[in-house]
C-alpha cells in the first residue's frame, strides 16, 4: 500500500470518529457516506471502492454506538417496502386479469357454439335463415 492510501485510511478513520462524536468540522455531521467522505476529505467513490471495509466499519459503528440505522439502510428498507406493496398490487391485478380472460374465453366459446348451431340450421334449411333461431 502506498503512503497516499494509508493517509486516506487514517483520514477516514478520523472522520468516522468525529462524526460519531458529533464534532464534524468539514461536513454537515449526518451519519452518511457522503458526510464521511466530506469529513475525511476524500472522494466518495474512493471510499466506496478502495475503502469498502471502512465504509462497512462506519455503518457497523453507527449501529452499535448510536443505536441508529444508517440513512442508506433506511432508504433501502423503505424502497423494499414500496416494492413489496407494488408486487402485491400487481399480483391482485394479475388475478383479476386472469378471471377476466377466463370469462372472455367462456363468452367466446358460447358465441362460437351459437354460430355453429346457426350454420348447421342454415345447412338444414338451405339458404333460408330463420328470423328467430330456435332456443335450446
Amino acid at each position: 500500500m502506498t503512503a497516499q492510501h494509508d493517509d486516506e485510511r487514517t483520514r477516514i478513520r478520523e472522520g468516522i470518529d468525529r462524526l460519531l462524536a458529533g464534532t464534524a468540522t468539514r461536513s454537515n455531521g449526518s451519519l452518511t457516506i457522503v458526510a464521511l467522505a466530506a469529513e475525511a476529505g476524500v472522494h466518495r467513490m474512493a471510499l466506496l471502492k478502495r475503502h469498502a471495509d471502512l465504509k462497512n466499519e462506519f455503518y457497523e459503528r453507527v449501529r452499535n454506538e448510536t443505536n441508529q440505522t444508517p440513512e442508506a439502510e433506511k432508504r433501502l428498507r423503505e424502497t423494499v417496502s414500496k416494492l413489496k406493496k407494488t408486487i402485491s398490487e400487481q399480483r391482485k391485478e394479475n388475478e383479476e386479469l386472469r378471471a377476466t380472460a377466463a370469462g372472455l374465453t367462456f363468452a367466446n366459446a358460447v358465441l362460437v357454439e351459437q354460430l355453429r348451431s346457426r350454420d348447421s340450421l342454415t345447412e338444414m334449411t338451405g339458404n333460408v335463415i330463420p328470423f328467430n333461431p330456435p332456443r335450446r
